[in-house]
């Protein structure tokens, strides 16, 4: 079988989306563009209504390729899945697969009965006990960067929150597994690793953990030998401890970036929202991390109108971010998801005036992205090449990458292949939301 895969959301979605990639690969099936494949498999994502909405408009365009060819089906996974279960079959019919993020270990296997059988519909829906271990079927040469999971599921239930009803509650998976598979993808050429979780800090904590906390996991990884790089997210802020702060300053392969997800400057909506820590606790994090690692980038989440938010709780949330200075955040206008506390809230704030604040709240950043990138002109740094530069031309080879802080950095290069290379730049030039520089180095 032909297939394609179409990723929405999280880097966990990503992460899982390779591992079905590379898994099916070792069937035999092959990974093709869009308007050849037989079979599609979308990775859905459904934390704002936005998202979810994409799926539905994405798999009316995905019909057209079912009516020229009855034998194309339809594969629909992640959060969405989860939430909208067998429903999916009433409305599309060349949906034949729904599998939650607990079922993915059984997708395989599952596809290959349906490409078997074309009568045959499957879902994989169950949330499950333990955390879903997978086997791992890497190919030999891996690309420079990969994602771990270190856990599934969420046990915060944040008012606005859908992800503990799509991703079931927390389970930290066995240390001893995170470390095979880490040393397993450096074995192929895996440079830098991201560990995944809903929140991470909270590692080891549930039921399901085996005495090792996320400090000591992130210290254990960092050991490993030709691991260069390390990232981790998404950290909760009330969960992060003193040693993985700490962690920033003592480990030499842990990257001097943490994404900080704030979602509110005022205290009264963090208690609604139920994040279970203040802004005075928040700012004591961001003033330890920057003691231990002055050069750290802090980048965060920020929830607009969210119920009841007042002018006063906005210029708050407007404070801090003057106050913290993000080099980005993802920001968003508050929706209803179904289910969550926040849903049954009545105070809701006028559509316009979510998005005037939203307005006001991303002008802002743009001014503090700018000023970041402006202060890196003279500075080195390596760079991590991704690939080549949409800048590029057969005369003029450029190319892209990521710096230590997780920054885009454009340079030309002549060599005639870098990807996975890093490479010595010293910036030259900022952008509105990258970088510019020349190689100051040789690539290793």
């Amino acid at each position: 079988m032909k297939f394609h895969i179409i990723t929405f959301g999280c880097q966990m979605n990503v992460c899982d989306s390779d591992w079905l990639s590379y898994y099916l690969q070792t069937l035999g099936w092959e990974p093709v563009a869009e308007e050849e494949a037989e079979c599609f498999i979308v990775n859905t994502c459904s934390v704002r209504d936005k998202p979810e909405q994409k799926v539905y408009s994405l798999l009316g365009r995905l019909k057209e390729y079912w009516e020229a060819n009855p034998r194309c089906f339809v594969a629909v996974g992640g959060c969405v899945a989860q939430q909208v279960g067998t429903a999916f079959w009433k409305r599309f019919p060349f949906v034949r697969l729904i599998f939650g993020t607990d079922g993915v270990a059984n997708v395989p296997a599952a596809l290959q009965q349906i490409a078997d059988d074309p009568d045959q519909r499957i879902s994989l829906l169950d949330f499950l006990d333990e955390y879903p271990e997978r086997e791992n079927r890497f190919p030999a040469f891996l690309p420079a960067q990969a994602f771990v999971n270190i856990m599934q599921g969420c046990d915060n239930f944040c008012a606005y929150c859908i992800v503990p009803y799509t991703r079931g509650r927390q389970k930290s998976r066995a240390s001893r597994l995170v470390l095979d598979e880490c040393r397993a993808l450096v074995d192929r050429g895996v440079r830098e690793i991201s560990l995944l979780g809903q929140n991470v800090n909270s590692y080891g904590l549930d039921d399901h953990g085996d005495g090792v906390s996320f400090a000591e996991l992130l210290h254990k990884v960092a050991a490993i030998p030709g691991l260069d790089r390390l990232r981790f997210t998404t950290s909760h802020p009330k969960d992060i401890a003193e040693e993985v702060i700490q962690a920033f300053g003592s480990l030499p392969n842990l990257c001097p970036q943490l994404h900080l997800p704030v979602q509110s400057g005022s205290d009264a909506l963090l208690k609604s929202m139920g994040r279970k820590y203040t802004r005075k606790r928040y700012e004591k994090i961001v003033r330890d991390l920057r003691a231990v690692c002055p050069d750290i980038a802090l980048t965060t989440d920020l929830i607009v109108g969210f119920p009841g938010e007042t002018d006063q709780d906005f210029e708050d949330t407007l404070q801090l971010m003057r106050l913290v200075r993000y080099e980005s955040s993802f920001s968003f206008k508050y929706s209803d998801r179904p289910g969550v506390r926040a849903e049954r809230m009545t105070n809701k704030v006028p559509e316009a005036v979510k998005q005037e604040r939203l307005q006001r709240l991303q002008a802002l950043q743009a001014e503090h992205t700018i000023q970041a990138l402006e202060a890196r002109v003279g500075k080195q740094d390596q760079v991590l090449v991704e690939g080549r530069s949409r800048k590029s031309d057969d005369e003029t080879p450029c190319w892209r990458g990521r710096d230590l802080g997780g920054r885009i950095v454009n340079f030309h290069g002549d060599a005639p292949d870098l990807v996975g290379k890093i490479v010595p730049v010293t910036i030259t030039k900022a952008k509105k939301h990258s970088l510019w520089g020349e190689v100051s180095g040789s690539p290793w």
